[in-house]
């Protein structure tokens, strides 16, 4: 087996999974999502159909991730993250086929019991903090917090703020990597 799943989660048939894969105890994957290569499942985990998850996903704990939801590679989603993909629900009207999408790109982490509601971007290496509220886009590599979410800051890969100078040049204190703030968006240099 390419994969490894725990005998308590359960697996539908069409389900894909990438190779080096790991889905624990209590999971559901269904029919029609995609699991890339080396993601990490946790416990009690939801994958609904056409759900894309890209390569080295880590999925902590309690988290269902709704049909709409895209997520590029090196994504970290925390525990109980709740993801929605109906902005105005209702039991008696059945809105499936209308699901707003909403895209996490690459590197950006999602802090635990955040809540991102549909239809929105949440750009490459964004750190959304624990407990936020997402209800709009999240530029690259911006740091935001509380409810509804606003943004506070910047910060680099590998998720530490970024402090910049006069000349709008920042460095990660961890790899040493240069950023610049031009025109209200970051940048690698």
């Amino acid at each position: 087996m390419e994969y490894f799943a725990h005998p308590t989660a359960v697996i539908d048939e069409g389900a894909q999974i990438g190779a080096g894969t790991k889905i624990w105890h209590f999971s559901h994957l269904m029919t029609g999502c995609q699991i890339g290569e080396s993601c990490n499942l946790g416990q009690n985990v939801v994958v609904s159909p056409d759900v894309i998850l890209g390569r080295n996903v880590k999925v902590q704990n309690n988290v269902s991730i709704y049909s709409g939801v895209t997520c590029d590679e090196d994504v970290f989603l925390g525990p109980s993250c709740v993801f929605t993909n109906i902005t105005n629900p209702r039991s008696a009207i059945v809105r499936k086929g209308a699901y707003s999408k909403t895209h996490v790109g690459k590197g950006a982490s999602i802090g635990a019991n955040a809540t991102i509601v549909c239809g929105h971007t949440i750009g490459d290496f964004a750190l959304v903090g624990a407990g936020a509220v997402v209800t709009k886009d999240i530029p690259a590599y911006a740091l935001v917090v509380g409810n509804p979410s606003r943004q506070i800051g910047w910060v680099s890969a590998h998720g530490h703020r970024l402090h910049f100078n006069a000349s709008g040049i920042a460095e990660c204190p961890e790899s040493g990597a240069q950023y610049e703030l031009k025109n209200g968006a970051v940048l690698p240099r």
